[in-house]
């Protein structure tokens, strides 16, 4: 397999829509009622993304030129983790996931937040996330989450000892 992760650009919007509402209807289908489901999708059109591209550092996997998987991060919040269902369970949100917090490490973030389906959630405990609260949006609940980022030394400043 011969993935590749990078910054999403324009010409990768309509293929990060196609993932994220593939996702939405067979992976969080399976935890949130229809009517939720249709109202998430709305917030993911080709349009939504190519603004969102403006917002966030949005990130994709591809495999063979293909898009496969996006996430953003926006400010200190991850945002948008999907893979395509044939996808997951590989190791592409892991590996997009330790991207999203190298990134925020280098930009001395110290706690990330995401806000995570029901469906995710579990895959963010894995990762070291843990829940602070949930929220309710009508009928669309949501756990935040939150992750303690290990400060990077920077070996310029530090004192050795001897």
């Amino acid at each position: 397999m011969n993935n590749q992760i990078r910054l999403a650009t324009l010409d990768d919007a309509t293929a990060i829509s196609q993932v994220i509402i593939q996702s939405l209807r067979q992976s969080n289908a399976l935890d949130y009622p229809p009517e939720v489901i249709t109202q998430v999708e709305k917030s993911f059109s080709s349009e939504a993304i190519r603004a969102l591209l403006s917002q966030r550092q949005v990130f994709v996997v591809t495999i063979d030129k293909r898009v496969v998987a996006t996430a953003s991060l926006d400010q200190d919040v991850v945002r948008s983790v999907f893979v395509e269902p044939g996808h997951q369970g590989r190791g592409l949100g892991r590996q997009l996931m330790a991207t999203i917090q190298s990134v925020a490490q280098d930009a001395k973030i110290e706690v990330l937040r995401v806000p995570s389906s029901i469906t995710a959630e579990a895959f963010y405990f894995k990762l070291g996330y843990r829940k602070i609260r949930d929220e309710f949006h009508g009928a669309e609940r949501t756990i935040i989450m939150e992750r303690r980022l290990t400060p990077v030394v920077d070996a310029s400043t530090s004192v050795q000892r001897g």
